[in-house]
């Protein structure tokens, strides 16, 4: 099983991934050399918003919709008043 998902860093910032573990990836975000380079320096970060998907290949496809979505839109999907 896979998930996007979007966490918030400590600055405010969004950044948007894919995992097949939330927790684990959580952890490797705040504390963790795997974690992006993004949000090594913008830590600590919070998961925000999670969405299961049924594979990688549909996984990949949303987190480049929301990436390609203005901060707005993200901030919309996280707070449930739109959908992917």
């Amino acid at each position: 099983m896979w998930f996007v998902y979007i966490v918030e860093c400590a600055d405010n910032t969004l950044y948007t991934g894919i995992t097949t573990d939330i927790n684990r990836r959580e952890e490797e975000h705040n504390s963790s050399e795997k974690g992006a380079k993004f949000t090594k320096m913008r830590r600590p970060v919070k998961i925000v918003f999670t969405q299961e998907c049924e594979d990688r290949s549909e996984a990949s496809k949303k987190e480049y919709a929301i990436k390609k979505l203005t901060r707005k839109k993200k901030i919309e999907i996280i707070e449930g008043k739109i959908e992917l």
